[in-house]
């Protein structure tokens, strides 16, 4: 493993950097998500009517998931064996920044959108209020991924 990073120090951290990207903006995906899916099934057992309403707060931590794996892709195509480190160390930064902040912004909102599943569970007129309280997490996401983009094309 040490012959390898010496080797290929860029493409090494580059490979880190995707792995970053995807591994942790998608499990912080999961975790909202399932967290979310559990509380909307909880809701159609009672009221199978509102399963599409429920759908759309149930997907919103999805979205992190995606702006890893986006960035992590964008890495991939950008490696070659002869990379240097420096450009390799943008990498990780860039996959970092996208995999912690999708991680803890996924996380965070599916706690909100299963508290907006309540409000439609409640008071259906009010979801909507629960979708806006659900996107405002998305904001830092949102955030991370074009922070993760910037440096990305930088390096």
């Amino acid at each position: 493993m040490k012959e390898l990073f010496t080797q290929y120090p860029g493409l090494c951290l580059a490979a880190l950097g995707v792995f970053f990207a995807v591994a942790l903006a998608g499990a912080g995906s999961a975790i909202g998500v399932g967290r979310a899916g559990e509380a909307a099934a909880g809701v159609i057992i009672e009221e199978p009517e509102k399963f599409g309403k429920s759908l759309v707060l149930q997907l919103l931590p999805g979205t992190q998931g995606l702006y890893g794996f986006v960035i992590g892709l964008l890495i991939i195509f950008r490696m070659y064996p002869e990379m240097d480190a420096k450009a390799g160390f943008m990498y990780l930064a860039s996959g970092m920044i996208i995999g912690l902040g999708g991680l803890m912004s996924a996380v965070a909102q599916g706690k909100v959108c299963v508290a907006g599943i309540n409000i439609l569970a409640k008071n259906e007129e009010h979801q909507t209020k629960g979708i806006i309280y659900g996107v405002m997490v998305e904001l830092y996401a949102i955030l991370a991924f074009a922070t993760a983009f910037f440096i990305l094309v930088r390096a």
